[in-house]
């Protein structure tokens, strides 16, 4: 099984014009997805008001989109198998952008926890085959590139927080989210051509156990395999809570329990996406110095001091600043975690570990609501730092088990739509000398 602490430089070659471009396109999807959810968040608010919910339905109508999202990324994982993980992104793509526009149309909990079923299935497809396409490239320029892919959705976050706290004493909620839809549609038009032309690529020929003979046979995932697919997904479990968590209900702590104003509440997500910006865009070069374990063990204990101090701050400032320390701690977490399940076990690990990921992230919220009810929202934003902390021990035990020396498999390897020829190439989509593949159907 592939190492948690181990990372692969650069080899002579990788990359090409077909793998920027390819770069290029991911990239503008991860900071679309960002943006569209960003924009989504800021406006619980006014949407809670719209439909006159309590902070327990809320939270109900919020696990809509956790159902909608968890039950779509194993079907997404397998679809992606299918046809592409190229093809599904630009599906998901076109419906998330479209169903963002549906919440504000709703006037109560039940009927927004229907359309967020709808938003919620388009956020969770999208975000298993983005990752798909994203461990693809990962292994075929051989770099830990993973974090830089969840920079973007982290700007686009950053970016749809800023413009939503800017436009929400102006605009209805109405009005932004069909701006969002329009918008949305627009990127992915200017994306698309790009992952429809090329097909996912192929891991350089030169990797162990790359080339393989041309019969076709699925990927072999053994139970230790699957059990450390699982734990991985544990681990962005642990980390995505935080980010649901503070996406739905941080700028509610810095308004309801701060008295912050609702300009200033709004921009509370917006520093932690800035700060986490600026943690996976140093991710590469930081797993390139450290490796995945310090990374995620130092990484969780800096999160959980930082929700720690966010959550129990006696100002909005200090609020603020503890917001900036969990983003710093959990940046290059998650795009670990996914990037090794996928590394593992291909779509299919990359749906497991995005499945537990994402629904930490989205079930994280409804929790959080309840616990508001029983105790209060600070004291129930506290259990961010609790597991932030979980997920640095289980970094530390995955990396003290890893180093024991377990070695990749070749029933580990790609398989098909992955597998590569004897020259290096997709089985389904030859790169020919000249950079340009075939295009996909």
């Amino acid at each position: 099984m592939p190492l948690l602490n181990k990372t692969t430089s650069g080899a002579p070659g990788a990359t090409s014009p077909v793998l920027t471009r390819l770069r290029v396109a991911l990239t503008v999807f991860f900071a679309l997805d960002g943006f569209i959810f960003a924009g989504w968040v800021v406006r619980i608010p006014a949407i809670k008001d719209q439909t006159g919910a309590s902070a327990s339905e809320l939270g109900l109508a919020l696990l809509g989109v956790s159902a909608g999202a968890v039950v779509t990324m194993t079907l997404t994982g397998r679809l992606c198998t299918r046809f592409g993980s190229h093809p599904v992104t630009v599906a998901c793509g076109v419906l998330m952008p479209l169903s963002v526009a549906l919440p504000p149309l709703t006037h109560s909990a039940l009927s927004l926890g229907l359309v967020l079923l709808v938003f919620g299935a388009a956020y969770g497809g999208i975000n298993v085959a983005m990752n798909s396409a994203a461990v693809d490239l990962v292994r075929a320029l051989r770099r830990p590139v993973m974090p830089s892919f969840h920079a973007a959705f982290s700007l686009g976050g950053m970016i749809g927080a800023g413009l939503g706290g800017l436009v929400a004493g102006h605009l209805s909620p109405t009005r932004h989210l069909l701006a969002l839809t329009v918008i949305g549609l627009l990127v992915t038009a200017f994306a698309a051509p790009t992952l429809l032309r090329y097909d996912a690529p192929a891991a350089p020929a030169d990797d162990a156990g790359a080339v393989r003979s041309g019969a076709r046979a699925p990927r072999r995932t053994g139970r230790g395999t699957r059990g450390l697919v699982l734990v991985f997904g544990l681990v962005a479990l642990c980390t995505a809570y935080g980010e649901g968590a503070l996406a739905d209900w941080g700028a509610l702590h810095l308004e309801q329990d701060l008295h912050a104003h609702p300009g200033i509440a709004a921009a509370g997500y917006s520093c932690f996406a800035f700060a986490m910006t600026i943690g996976r865009l140093s991710g590469t070069a930081l797993l390139e110095r450290l490796g995945r374990t310090r990374t995620v063990v130092g990484g969780g204990i800096l999160a959980a001091a930082g929700m720690l101090l966010g959550a129990l701050a006696p100002s909005v400032g200090v609020a603020l600043a503890g917001f900036a320390v969990t983003g710093l701690g959990l940046a290059n977490i998650f795009p670990v975690a996914i990037e090794r399940a996928g590394a593992l076990a291909g779509p299919s690990g990359v749906a497991t570990a995005s499945t537990l990921g994402y629904g930490g992230m989205l079930l994280g919220p409804p929790a959080i609501g309840f616990m508001a009810d029983w105790f209060s929202l600070p004291v129930a934003l506290t259990s961010v730092a609790a597991l932030a902390a979980v997920a640095a021990c289980i970094g530390a035990a995955t990396g003290r088990t890893s180093s024991e020396g377990e070695q990749p498999t070749q029933g580990e390897r790609p398989t098909e739509g992955e597998r590569p020829t004897a020259d290096g190439q997709s089985g389904h989509a030859r790169a020919r000398d000249t950079g340009a593949t075939t295009p996909t159907c």
